[in-house]
């Protein structure tokens, strides 16, 4: 990763690629299982063509990569060269409430540089993490998430911590896309396949009346840079599973304008429904 941050970004760029086309070969099972993934969310695309979306994930994951490395330089100054806003009025009408917000983010795009961005174009915000499994890697990622001024919340206070950053009217952003099990969710419509979602998002919007907006960095190739889209409020009805199944259906339509950009590698259908054989 400290190459990455040397060297310049062509190069940088390139390195990046090399490390994600070299993961690729290395865990073949990767490919596996977003060609599983891809074959009921995408019925009508054939092979050459799930393939290529295959590579696209890849690809974006290496922008993540370069991006993330390269946090130690990026300012007030220069990060709009990196990325650009749309939406932020739904962001600020949100936050104009008075009971922060909840921000609906997911694998999808550069969800790193979505919140780093942030901090530094508008304000910090809390970001719910997870230990990474290698101590090292979670260390080196826990100092490039709070280098703009964000707050960490992590999973095992998660309920206490972000019921108190919501009464300070601050931003909390979680990621709501990972598969879970039932004891912690509902299973929702996803891509035509049912899939088990965690229900504490919901429960937390509905304890503390807290908008829920969704926000995502997703990769602008024309631009040549990200674009942080926060999109409408999404509005809660206290019903957790209806609640839940409607903020997926939303994260399924703004995923499906950048199928190359989630984490199709992801065994997000790991759980089934009672008596359903396992899909991986």
């Amino acid at each position: 990763m400290n190459a990455l941050r040397i060297l310049p970004a062509p190069a940088a760029q390139l390195s990046a690629r090399a490390a994600t086309r070299t993961l690729d070969v290395m865990r073949p099972k990767l490919r596996r299982v977003a060609r599983t993934n891809l074959s009921f969310a995408y019925p009508d695309l054939d092979h050459a063509g799930r393939e290529r979306m295959i590579d696209g994930v890849f690809a974006s994951i290496a922008r993540m990569l370069f991006s993330l490395a390269r946090f130690p330089h990026l300012n007030v100054s220069n990060i709009r060269d990196w990325i650009s806003y749309d939406g932020l009025d739904n962001y600020l009408s949100a936050k104009a409430v008075g009971r922060g917000v909840l921000i609906a983010t997911a694998h999808l795009g550069n969800w790193e540089l979505s919140a780093f961005a942030h901090a530094l174009m508008t304000e910090p915000m809390n970001i719910m993490v997870r230990p990474l499994d290698n101590p090292l890697i979670d260390s080196f990622v826990e100092n490039r998430r709070t280098l703009s001024g964000n707050r960490l919340i992590y999973k095992k206070d998660a309920a206490r911590a972000v019921i108190k950053a919501l009464k300070n009217n601050e931003a909390v952003g979680i990621l709501i896309d990972q598969n879970t099990s039932p004891s912690e969710g509902v299973f929702i419509n996803f891509f035509g396949k049912p899939a088990c979602a965690g229900s504490a998002f919901a429960k937390l919007a509905h304890h503390t009346g807290a908008p829920v907006i969704p926000g995502f960095a997703v990769w602008d190739k024309a631009a040549h840079r990200y674009v942080l889209r926060f999109y409408p409020q999404i509005e809660m009805t206290g019903d957790e599973a209806v609640d839940t199944r409607h903020i997926h259906s939303t994260l399924e339509q703004i995923i499906r304008q950048y199928p190359d950009q989630w984490m199709w590698i992801h065994r997000r259908w790991k759980t089934r429904p009672a008596g359903e054989p396992p899909l991986y």
